[in-house]
């Protein structure tokens, strides 16, 4: 029965969704906040930011909504047993949501006036703290406070960024999110985690009537708000299902499974860092090195590369949800299996450049 939960959830949320970012990219050309092209950007005309506003209102809709519902007993009778459990992780749902209110207003005044890169990093590790505080805290094999709290919200903030990162072309982002989130659900789903599955049915919903609006040609971008939040959200919900409640008894390689999924976009963050570095930019720069610019310049276009990615995230995300029936010897298989997929990719790359910049110098 709770399968007709999660679809309706879904559903609503994703209509809710596809009305509300379309509704928010009319208020952002009104009020002029809108993403201008330059050299650092590849879009070619003004388009409207706040399309993370439509992505975070239908997922708090949904959600207050299933708060109200069950606050007032209007919840179906299959859902009645597990009346108990529901209430016992409602503060911990409260503080998450009230987390990502933060996330919004701090992204929005980045959306609107561009924050410097300092600000933004202590709004990441204030929000963060909030989160640990509030018990949700990655905990395994770890027993002094200071080293989870020091674990925990780095794991945060790198996720914010991540996604901060990612979010460089048209449904990009928000495609990494939705099958990432998929993979996710499909891994409580068959851990029997229902309260986390709901949750990301919710957000799986969000996520798509975005992107209707910002595949390519986008007609609105995420902006700050919105990589922020789903970068926000990801990494608590990764937390909560395999790291806050990491039993040493069990099977202890489903601690990995966030690294198998966020593969792809850690290795935008990572790659992206590195070549910063190699030519003396600040890390902080913007620029266009990212895995995507990477794979237009050596032919694709930007669909194509955008496809690209979402293939190679799935292929390397849809390890993890085997992870947990392995013994030690396969999951070792696994990582190797998607470090040596990432290798792979940057090989092509290496080499499509410099046949690039060979026949650009001939020429």
């Amino acid at each position: 029965m709770w399968e007709y939960l999660y679809i309706g959830f879904f559903i609503i949320s994703f209509l809710i969704s596809l009305f509300l970012t379309y509704l928010f990219g009319k208020i952002a050309k009104k009020f002029d906040i809108v993403s201008f092209p330059s050299e650092r950007r590849i879009h070619k005309k003004p388009t409207p930011l706040l399309g993370g506003l439509g992505i975070f209102f239908s997922f708090l809709i949904v959600i207050s909504a299933g708060i109200i519902s069950v606050r007032f007993g209007f919840i179906p009778e299959f859902v009645e047993r597990y009346i108990e459990g529901i209430y016992s992780v409602l503060p911990k749902l409260i503080t998450i949501i009230a987390g990502s209110i933060l996330v919004i207003f701090f992204g929005l005044i980045d959306d609107s006036y561009e924050l410097k890169p300092f600000p933004k990093l202590l709004f990441q590790l204030f929000t963060a703290t909030i989160i640990f505080i509030s018990g949700i805290r990655i905990s395994f094999f770890i027993s002094n406070i200071f080293i989870s709290y020091l674990i925990t919200v780095f794991w945060i903030v790198f996720m914010m960024n991540s996604f901060n990162l990612l979010d460089n072309m048209d449904g990009l982002a928000g495609g990494v999110a939705f099958i990432t989130g998929l993979i996710l659900f499909i891994f409580a789903y068959e851990m029997h985690q229902l309260f986390v599955a709901t949750i990301l049915s919710v957000f799986l919903g969000s996520i798509l009537g975005f992107l209707f609006h910002n595949f390519h040609p986008a007609k609105i971008f995420m902006g700050e708000c919105g990589s922020s939040f789903i970068g926000y959200f990801l990494g608590i919900i990764s937390i909560v299902l395999t790291y806050y409640k990491y039993e040493e008894s069990k099977n202890f390689l489903p601690v990995f499974i966030p690294l198998i999924v966020f593969s792809v976009p850690f290795f935008d963050t990572f790659s992206v860092i590195f070549i910063r570095l190699k030519r003396g930019y600040s890390i902080f720069k913007a620029d266009k090195n990212h895995l995507s610019h990477r794979l237009v310049s050596i032919g694709m276009t930007q669909k194509q590369a955008v496809l690209f990615i979402y293939l190679l995230t799935l292929t390397t995300g849809i390890n993890a949800l085997i992870l947990k029936n392995l013994n030690i010897y396969g999951g070792i298989g696994i990582l190797i299996e998607v470090c040596l997929i990432l290798g792979l990719v940057g090989i092509l790359e290496f080499f499509g450049r410099s046949k690039i910049e060979k026949t650009d110098n001939s020429n």
